[in-house]
């Protein structure tokens, strides 16, 4: 059984799109985020590890050296010679405009960089930024914003300490998509008080505003984040691998055949992973989440009508 043949992988787009491999390196170019520094909050999401904040606790490396090691790394294990610079560390347009500029640049000028993800919140794309992204693509690059939305309910958002409201994202697609810029749109999964009708309700509302990417991520409960502590007190309970597995495949049956999934779960590293263990083992919820496809008959955009 193969992913690829029952949902649109990233991957296969890329691939398909550009007739080679391409594939992200992940970049840490040592942003924050105003829902950490008072701008917007204090505290952060409450799943968010806080300790990775510390200013003794996050030294990343230069932007060229971590894309020269991604890149070895990805040749070496795949053969790739083209590559995107996925800013993914925090919030990756919180800069002023000549900043982001700069390390944008820097990236797309290092050898195989053909283009950009942002990851970034709804409340962080000021006119200025989206111009930017435009501009990059009006020069052919590859360019995708990635927006953390999590939940379209305003309640979850609040409990979890997000910091915006799904009326913010709304605004943030409506500019995006005005430029021309491709998104793509982070959901979690099984946050407090949520469950698969959620998940349904929040992937709907998305496909309603219009999207071109998507990311399922299930909830992690990790070492030192208020999450940790309500786990402790039985105040939040993790989803079962099982769950989590049926609610992606609905999910998928849900999504139109021409929308493309960047990720379908996600991992934490074990040193800091306190639930669902699950969590830590990528290829087995990938695997199960095919299989459970396999198992229905059904491909991405069942709903509407799509067959194997």
């Amino acid at each position: 059984m193969v992913l690829s043949n029952y949902v649109n992988t990233f991957g296969q787009f890329l691939l398909d799109k550009h007739q080679q491999r391409v594939h992200k390196i992940a970049i840490d170019a040592n942003f924050t985020c105003p829902n950490r520094d008072g701008s917007i909050g204090r505290g952060g999401c409450s799943f968010c590890n806080n300790v990775s904040f510390s200013p003794n606790g996050r030294k990343p490396a230069p932007l060229d050296q971590q894309i020269h090691a991604g890149r070895k790394v990805l040749r070496k294990r795949t053969g790739a010679e083209k590559y995107l610079a996925y800013f993914q560390a925090y919030t990756s347009t919180y800069a002023d405009i000549q900043t982001l500029r700069c390390l944008y640049d820097r990236a797309l000028a290092e050898e195989g960089v053909i283009g950009l993800c942002i990851g970034t919140r709804p409340d962080c794309v000021p006119p200025e930024v989206l111009d930017l992204l435009a501009d990059y693509r009006e020069q052919g690059h590859e360019v995708w914003l990635e927006l953390g939305l999590q939940s379209s309910f305003d309640h979850t958002l609040q409990r979890v300490n997000r910091g915006h409201d799904f009326a913010s994202y709304v605004q943030a697609v409506r500019a995006a998509r005005a430029r021309g810029i491709p998104i793509c749109t982070h959901l979690i999964i099984g946050l407090p008080g949520e469950n698969s009708y959620h998940a349904r309700i929040s992937l709907l509302r998305v496909l309603e505003h219009g999207v071109e990417g998507l990311k399922l991520h299930p909830l992690h409960v990790v070492k030192g984040t208020r999450l940790a502590n309500e786990w402790r007190r039985g105040e939040y309970q993790p989803l079962a691998m099982s769950d989590y597995t049926r609610t992606v495949a609905d999910l998928i049956e849900l999504t139109p055949a021409e929308i493309t999934f960047h990720r379908l779960t996600g991992t934490a590293d074990k040193k800091i992973l306190l639930a669902p263990r699950w969590c830590s083992q990528k290829w087995n919820v990938l695997n199960a989440i095919t299989a459970e496809l396999a198992h229905r008959g059904h491909v991405q955009g069942y709903r509407y009508g799509a067959t194997a």
